[in-house]
């Protein structure tokens, strides 16, 4: 019983310092971000009205924001 007991426990720790093996994170990982979705000024703009509308921004937020839409390349 007493070694039953000592491979459960020796299972249980291998199980457990695999799992946080895959936590661990390489500073040699390379992750690359692609864009894949791109937004119209007009839809953002839409958005940005909504939000305002909703009351989710002030006038001054939303003044803020429109600006850096307007001035983001087509």
């Amino acid at each position: 019983m007493k070694d039953h007991q000592r491979l459960l426990g020796s299972a249980l720790a291998c199980a457990c310092l695999l799992a946080l093996a895959g936590c661990v994170s390489s500073s040699t990982s390379r992750v690359t971000v692609q864009e894949s979705v791109k937004f119209s000024k007009g839809k953002e703009l839409d958005d940005l009205v909504k939000a305002y509308d909703a009351q989710a921004l002030t006038r001054s937020e939303y003044e803020e924001l429109r600006q850096v839409i307007m001035k983001r390349p087509n």
